[in-house]
């Protein structure tokens, strides 16, 4: 079962303003976009070659990036060392446009790897072939005083591996706090705010940053102006989400197909959000299942807010999750938003040499727990299917 939790005071952390290290690969002198500082890329990786692309974009950030050489690097990790805080909890975004650098048609399909653990393909083509770029988003917790953040040729790529941005943000305590970090990470496989169809919704609306994306179905969407008090959520999220809700005209159940992708048999962290400011005569309670299976029972939904979570629920394919009146409510269930992440399991520490040694570069040199991760990579990750956060970048 999925565990409820209601609001309690964190305020002070209302007040933080968004930290980190944001990495522009490829850029040649720092920039500040939307009052926020990015940093050339020369600092933290001394591999690849640093590129311009030619295509037209509306984020100054993708017109540049590093590629790193395939041929002979099968299996070669080229990483990027970022300065961090030891046992930091850190949102790590990575951003891929490719804009045609390598000359084929289609971008290359190959890995990125945080500390020594695989943490996904990078398969950015349906993205690419639609003018837009690719963003992949995890949380991981620094295991010492730097993060590593690498690419690496799989038996699928065709040519050069490459990276246009990279952001560490630095979270709050509080912030999925129910996962042991020690053990294992997240990888973000779909973060939606219902009922809404605006653009991301982003710093500073969410104070780290993440992107929660529009979703609606052909169920009713109610916009209303609340006042919902969430700062309490451990997980913090931005008011916005809870203006706007998926919601019945009848006291009857929602069945809701999310996430929107296939998913591959794993085990994943869930939060489902919920807040009503209907008139307390009224009562609202539900059930809430996910394929059939009870989540939670019995969810009585207040103006305070509520957040439904589950560490570790196995799903694989296509999910549906059912919220269904209970006996006695009189209007029906609604929901604010939802995210799922893909519960990684920690691998070996991804040595600083592999990111900062010209021995290593050349290829020489001992290079641990990286065989391991691949060897799975290459069984599983043929059909292994990421939701990743998309933007439009042409003109």
């Amino acid at each position: 079962m999925a565990t409820a939790v209601d609001i309690f005071s964190i305020s002070n952390y209302l007040s933080l303003l968004i930290s980190g290290t944001l990495i522009d690969c490829g850029a040649a002198s720092p920039s500040v976009i939307d009052g926020r500082q990015w940093l050339p890329d020369t600092d933290f990786v001394s591999a690849g070659n640093p590129k311009n692309i030619t295509a037209p974009v509306l984020d100054p950030v993708l017109s540049t990036m590093r590629s790193f050489p395939v041929r002979g690097n099968l299996r070669r990790k080229f990483c990027y060392v970022v300065p961090a805080y030891r046992t930091g909890k850190y949102l790590v975004r990575t951003t891929y446009f490719y804009g045609g650098i390598n000359g084929n048609e289609l971008p290359p399909v190959f890995d990125q790897i945080v500390d020594g653990t695989f943490w996904s393909l990078v398969n950015t083509t349906d993205d690419y072939l639609q003018g837009m770029a690719s963003y992949y988003e995890g949380v991981f917790v620094a295991r010492g005083k730097s993060m590593s953040v690498c690419v690496a040729a799989n038996t699928y790529t065709d040519s050069d591996p490459f990276i246009s941005a990279i952001e560490l943000v630095v979270l709050a305590d509080s912030l999925y706090n129910s996962t042991d970090f020690g053990a294992f990470s997240l990888s973000l496989v779909a973060r939606h705010s219902f009922g809404y169809n605006g653009s991301i919704i982003r710093y500073p609306d969410d104070l780290f940053d993440r992107y929660w994306e529009p979703f609606g179905e052909n169920n009713s969407t109610i916009e209303r102006g609340k006042n919902v008090s969430v700062s309490g959520f451990w997980n913090l999220p931005p008011l916005k989400i809870f203006q706007t809700e998926l919601i019945t005209s009848q006291p009857g159940p929602i069945e809701l197909h999310w996430p929107p992708t296939s998913l591959p048999n794993s085990t994943y962290y869930i939060a489902l959000y919920f807040a009503d400011d209907s008139s307390s005569r009224n009562s609202r309670a539900f059930t809430i299942s996910i394929n059939d299976v009870i989540y939670y029972r019995n969810l009585n939904v207040s103006p305070a807010g509520e957040v439904v979570f589950a560490n570790q629920w196995p799903l694989i394919g296509l999910t549906k999750i059912t919220l269904t009146p209970t006996a006695g409510s009189n209007i029906g269930p609604l929901i604010n938003a939802g995210e799922v992440f893909d519960v990684l399991i920690l691998g070996g520490r991804t040595l600083t040499r592999d990111g900062k040694s010209r021995r290593e570069e050349r290829g020489e040199g001992k290079r641990v727990g990286w065989i391991d991760s691949i060897e799975h990579h290459i069984l599983y990750g043929a059909i292994e299917v990421k939701e990743k956060m998309r933007l439009n970048n042409f003109l």
